[in-house]
């Protein structure tokens, strides 16, 4: 695939893997921009309804799709041969999924992770695991991120998000394939920004959750948001990302975004649980993921064989998988060892 050949506006061979809502949306804006997109859904009955009734109701209701757009169940029909792959399947099933496809990739695809989250067995970024299910070096990979729920995308309300890769031509010929007047696409050299980013936002937005679940005010939660994201580019820093990408649309865009939309999944898990509900039982009324309940745990592995300290992050691994009560949770961070506010990570 060209970057002229892209520029130019030439329908592109797209795959898609996961047709959840941000797989469908996504599916949906490349099929709508002329571009000849396949999607690889897991269930029967959600390729039945997008290819018969242009709509998925189970992941994205109330949106007509169009009729440009072709589901099916096969995956390694849905990946071969294309000039893009876009996958959005969930951290916990990335892994297994990709194996199917493993050295299958054409050489000229363009494979990009739209996915957000860390790999709890293996403490890998979406990316990482791309790479070494498929054996592609990190060049041959994107990741796209940014503030972005999947209903306002199908809505084509104005969105910006950022794809980044080590390849910069990758980076700018998919910014040509997925940008429209609605859908505003910037370009980043700084992969692992942009994941971890991405990742630990929903731990972060399970937390403001809470806060809003015990009726805490917005002091509390601003505070929550900033205090969160010095645990994010602590972590950033760490791993070798670039400081700056956290203030912009992978970092401050999509903390802001996911721990203040009433369309965040893991928001509303933080508030539901501070309600008292149990884990299990929201985890098992939903088909929809909620990613920031498996990347909570990732995320405290790795800063405690970092020793990085995410006092924000460790409590809400301990409420979601040690039942420490929130609000015990709350009263903890706030009483910790008083210091200043900037410190030297």
């Amino acid at each position: 695939m060209s970057a002229k050949t892209t520029e130019a506006g030439s329908p592109l061979r797209i795959g898609v893997l996961g047709a959840g809502s941000w797989g469908t949306a996504l599916a949906d804006l490349l099929a709508t921009k002329g571009h000849r997109v396949d999607l690889w859904a897991r269930e029967a009955e959600v390729v039945h309804q997008i290819n018969h009734e242009h709509e998925n109701r189970i992941f994205l209701p109330g949106f007509r799709l169009t009729e440009g757009l072709a589901a099916s169940g096969e995956l390694a029909a849905v990946a071969s041969g294309k000039d893009l792959l876009l996958v959005v399947i969930p951290s916990h099933a990335l892994r297994q999924t990709m194996r199917a496809l493993s050295g299958s990739i054409a050489p000229q695809t363009d494979v990009v992770s739209a996915a957000k989250g860390i790999e709890t067995d293996t403490l890998c970024t979406l990316s990482q695991v791309l790479g070494q299910t498929l054996g592609l070096g990190p060049e041959r990979i994107g990741v796209l991120s940014g503030p972005s729920f999947a209903v306002e995308v199908a809505r084509r309300f104005p969105t910006a998000v950022v794809v980044a890769s080590s390849d910069p031509d990758l980076a700018r010929r998919v910014q040509h394939t997925f940008a429209t007047p609605v859908f505003r696409v910037y370009t980043s050299d700084d992969v692992i920004g942009v994941e971890l980013g991405g990742a630990v936002k929903n731990v972060i937005a399970i937390a403001a959750g809470m806060i809003d679940g015990l009726g805490m005010g917005l002091n509390t939660r601003a505070a929550l948001i900033t205090r969160g994201m010095t645990e994010i580019r602590r972590l950033g820093k760490r791993l070798g990302a670039n400081p700056r990408t956290f203030t912009g649309l992978a970092g401050y865009g999509d903390l802001i975004l996911t721990c203040t939309g009433e369309l965040s999944r893991n928001h509303t898990l933080g508030r539901r649980i501070a309600e008292g509900r149990k884990l299990a039982e929201l985890l098992a009324e939903t088909r929809s993921v909620a990613e920031g309940v498996h990347t909570a745990r990732a995320v405290h592995q790795l800063s405690v064989k970092l020793g990085v300290e995410m006092p924000i992050c460790r409590q809400v691994y301990r409420i979601l998988y040690e039942d420490l009560p929130p609000s015990v949770a709350l009263a903890e961070l706030m009483t910790r060892n008083l210091k200043p506010e900037l410190d030297d990570e």
